[in-house]
């Protein structure tokens, strides 16, 4: 079995990181800051999945981007980088005491004019969203991936991309442990109906725990 980020050897990956632009400060900090002092520091996108949020942010040039999935702030702070200016950020995330942590990091970075976190559950929240978003971002509850997608999809501009994160879910999702999993059984079910939707283009990438990357046609 796979651990847990590991689809690339270790080797490969220090190589990688060594060889990738450094963190900005504030997200070397929000990392030490979670890895310490939060539960479940494996959520955190860290630096290299981190670098690559925001290398697509950036070549997307969002005005508007949705997160669906907060956590302490490191991936909405990646993301925000490639944000147009004027452009803004709208971060779901149902936890209080996550959002709270990802408030103090966002203001740190003198970014509060440009990421919003709304506290609440994502469906519910959804509902009151009427805008059209250039790029989306998904990293909450897996089993609820298929319904976030089938929702966020239709306010996806043309052209715009959504990213998933952990569809691979340390290689569960193509193992016999997919059946005793229901996480893992509901991202195979996600990864297969995107596979076969013709609205969009997608491609699985075997980053950390998988990120599947979708362009709407």
């Amino acid at each position: 079995m796979y651990e847990f980020g590991n689809f690339v050897s270790e080797e490969a990956m220090t190589y990688s990181e060594i060889h990738t632009t450094p963190e900005i400060a504030v997200l070397q900090k929000l990392n030490r800051h979670t890895h310490v002092n939060v539960i479940h520091p494996r959520m955190l996108s860290g630096h290299y999945q981190g670098k690559l949020l925001e290398m697509i942010s950036r070549m997307v040039s969002p005005h508007l981007i949705l997160e669906v999935g907060t956590y302490t702030g490191y991936s909405a702070i990646a993301l925000s980088q490639g944000l147009q200016d004027g452009g803004k950020l709208i971060s779901l995330e149902c936890n209080p005491e996550f959002a709270e942590t990802a408030q103090r990091f966002i203001e740190e970075a003198n970014l509060e004019h440009k990421i919003e976190i709304r506290i609440g559950q994502a469906f519910d929240l959804m509902e009151e969203l009427n805008q059209m978003f250039d790029l989306v971002f998904i990293d909450a509850d897996k089993e609820n991936y298929l319904g976030y997608y089938t929702k966020i999809l239709p306010r996806l501009k043309k052209g715009g991309v959504l990213i998933a994160d952990n569809v691979l879910w340390s290689g569960k999702v193509f193992t016999n442990e997919m059946n005793n999993d229901k996480e893992a059984f509901a991202l195979h079910q996600f990864n297969e109906f995107v596979t076969q939707d013709e609205r969009v283009e997608n491609l699985l990438l075997p980053i950390r725990d998988g990120l599947m990357i979708v362009q709407k046609r």
